[in-house]
């Protein structure tokens, strides 16, 4: 009857219901869990002390990127002699290569850190003096540049003895 004040009870859902939801939670984490597992980068089975000499396979990655790097410093130094770089913007690239070797070979991260940032973490004297010596001051210091030939060498340096 309409006006009534009688209550009426909740609708209840069947138990159905309930395990369907539940199954496609379950099904949800399991989707979430196989895509991290599939996806992550796969871990080393061999387990290596710490004083193990590094394998054949890092040391020649290691040695081509020396190699490749040599080849950029060595294209700076070309595009230098053929005019095509000015002596500011030759000791500028090589700055940006040095640091980005190093950043590559051992994890630094020298493409964002300062002149002092480097000393502070005491980094390889090599690089602490073509910085301070052959790149800041070319690209920060007024008048001429610095020539890029010695920046070039310096740069050799770095990528020959960085360990």
């Amino acid at each position: 009857m309409p006006g009534s004040d009688e209550l009426y009870p909740p609708a209840q859902y069947g138990w159905g219901w309930i395990l369907l939801a539940i199954g496609i939670l379950v099904l949800l984490v399991a989707a979430a869990w196989l895509v991290a597992a599939f996806t992550r980068p796969r871990r080393d089975l061999t387990l290596r002390r710490a004083g193990d000499i590094p394998t054949l396979q890092t040391v020649d990655v290691l040695s081509q990127l020396r190699v490749e790097y040599l080849e950029r410093v060595q294209r700076i130094e070309d595009d230098y002699r053929a005019r095509t770089l000015t002596a500011r913007n030759a000791n500028l690239e090589l700055s940006r290569v040095v640091r980005t070797f190093v950043n590559e070979y051992s994890g630094l991260e020298a493409p964002v850190l300062a002149l002092d940032d480097l000393r502070a973490r005491g980094v390889h004297p090599a690089l602490i003096d073509a910085v301070s010596r052959h790149y800041y001051p070319s690209i920060f210091r007024q008048g001429p540049s610095i020539d890029p030939l010695a920046g070039a060498e310096a740069a050799r340096t770095v990528v020959r003895t960085w360990h």
